[in-house]
């Protein structure tokens, strides 16, 4: 607790380290949010393996998993690949 005091403290002397702690806290809650949706949103990671061994197999062709597709439109992707 006394460390936040003395944070604190030194902000309120210098307060041009306030950009820098909000910038720094930003980008450190937006890469812990996108390693959480990495571990949970991607097929390639299975953390129950004994009912669902492959997640890969279960995405259908048109289902977009990535966080960012420039010019592609997964609604109208065709069929390519067999079915297992």
């Amino acid at each position: 607790m006394s460390m936040i005091r003395t944070v604190v403290k030194q902000l309120k002397n210098h307060p041009a380290l306030i950009p820098l702690f909000v910038f720094i806290g930003g980008g450190v809650t937006m890469s812990g949010l996108y390693l959480g949706r990495l571990a949970l949103k991607n097929p390639a990671v299975s953390w129950d393996r004994t009912n669902n061994p492959e997640p890969w197999n279960k995405i259908e062709h048109n289902q977009q998993y990535k966080l960012f597709a420039v010019n592609m439109d997964y609604s109208k992707l065709k069929k390519d690949r067999p079915d297992f």
